[in-house]
């Protein structure tokens, strides 16, 4: 399905161990990737409880699949296909359990510093303008679809390049960029109407 990378993967030598049993060599690969997994599933999640029960899921997921993995991708696209997957299906049961889902966000969203910039704060002006535009712009990002905010999450924020957000959702390139166009156009039009209000 996958075609060989064009890089060795970098992780190679830690994969090997840890699928030896190795624990000490998976904690290292959990170090490397755990803050960028961190950020991609509250991204998608918005709730910081559900985020580490994600995580914890998809460590143990991926400890257990480690056997399975053939190294036609690079460690770090495998596990990110293993959260992408965990956190969207979540999500599907999250909406299908409570009907609250996205419309109702953790309440400690806006206090949190992986969604708020605190660099700000010795003015105090400025950071109340940036406080009410990540807010804006987390709630717009709350409105758009679990597709459509996923290929968010991978590109504006997670820096991921198309052809590995690609290899991660089993999707072609073009329907990431068809995607990422898409949800650039959704966000752009639910920052519009708040945007013209204060400039």
């Amino acid at each position: 399905m996958f075609s060989q990378p064009q890089q060795p993967d970098p992780d190679r030598e830690l994969v090997a161990r840890a699928r030896e049993g190795d624990t000490r060599a998976f904690d290292a690969l959990i170090l490397k990737y755990g803050d960028k997994l961190y950020g991609l599933v509250y991204n998608m999640t918005s709730h910081k409880e559900d985020t580490h029960d994600l995580l914890q899921e998809i460590f143990a997921r991926a400890y257990q699949s480690l056997g399975k993995f053939r190294g036609q991708s690079t460690f770090y696209t495998w596990i990110y296909q293993i959260a992408v997957n965990l956190t969207l299906n979540f999500l599907k049961k999250r909406k299908r359990r409570s009907g609250i889902s996205l419309q109702d966000p953790d309440s400690s969203v806006k206090d949190d510093p992986a969604l708020v910039d605190t660099g700000h704060a010795s003015n105090p002006e400025q950071q109340s303008h940036l406080n009410q535009l990540q807010l804006k712009l987390n709630e717009a990002m709350r409105k758009l679809s679990d597709s459509h905010r996923t290929v968010v999450t991978l590109f504006d924020i997670q820096g991921m390049p198309h052809g590995e957000i690609a290899k991660v959702l089993k999707v072609s390139e073009g329907t990431v960029r068809s995607r990422l166009h898409y949800a650039h156009l959704q966000l752009q039009s639910f920052l519009q109407e708040w945007w013209d209000q204060r400039f």
